[in-house]
């Protein structure tokens, strides 16, 4: 992990994002010597029904996350 002071992070701001982008690098940002925050790359989100073979055959012929319409709804049980 990269310690830079406050001065130092906020004139190299582009190259310590870079340096985080390129290589995965953890920066921690000090003031007074004192740690303050890190900055670290972000995880990228991965598709789970491509990771997982049982999921992968799965085809969505709809957007599973849209609201159903009322003919979607299943009939009232005492009917």
């Amino acid at each position: 992990m990269l310690q830079v002071n406050v001065h130092h992070a906020k004139t190299h701001l582009s190259a310590l994002l870079a340096l985080i982008e390129e290589k995965g690098e953890c920066v921690r940002i000090c003031r007074n010597g004192k740690p303050i925050a890190d900055i670290r790359p972000i995880q990228k989100a991965k598709n789970p029904l491509l990771i997982n073979k049982a999921l992968s055959g799965i085809i969505f012929r709809e957007d599973p996350s849209l609201p159903l319409r009322p003919e979607d709804w299943p009939g009232d049980p005492g009917e």
